[in-house]
């Protein structure tokens, strides 16, 4: 079982190995860093999972958003495809998409160097989803015409 002064001492050693100083949590335990003028990186201590939440806004999705953005990131959660292991919410009053990722405190804090290149590597993964999402939003319109599909049906 971890706690808050867990979670604390860990903050302190990725501090040390990344030399980010702003990595200090407030009362309720959130951290949020602003990484390469692009992505805010939040981390959440859940005291009653043992788990840190790690949460990064990916996109804003404009209201007029056509489904084939919406196909990519279903995919992705229900399959995992590209996500490697984490998933992705939408704001609903804003349109944004948030990648989130769970990290188990106690694994992630016997190998700080292990658990900022997993962040790297989640920051990464954020780019190409970015990319896809900029690709989807940019591309042929949402028509049958435009965009033949395969067509499933039941036989009796």
């Amino acid at each position: 079982m971890t706690t808050r002064d867990d979670y604390d001492r860990f903050l302190a050693e990725v501090r040390k190995a990344t030399g980010i100083e702003a990595l200090v949590p407030d009362d309720s335990g959130m951290v949020c860093v602003r990484v390469d003028d692009t992505y805010n990186v939040n981390l959440q201590y859940v005291e009653a999972s043992g788990k840190v939440l790690c949460f990064i806004e990916v996109a804003v999705l404009p209201k007029d958003a056509g489904r084939e953005v919406y196909r990519e990131l279903l995919a992705g959660g229900l399959f995992g495809i590209e996500t490697a292991g984490g998933y992705f919410s939408l704001e609903r009053e804003t349109e944004t998409v948030v990648y989130n990722y769970f990290f188990d405190l106690a694994e992630a804090a016997r190998d700080v160097d292990a658990f900022v290149d997993t962040l790297e590597k989640i920051l990464q993964l954020c780019d190409v989803w970015a990319d896809r999402i900029k690709s989807s939003l940019a591309g042929p319109d949402d028509s049958a015409e435009q965009a033949p599909g395969l067509e499933f049906r039941l036989q009796s």
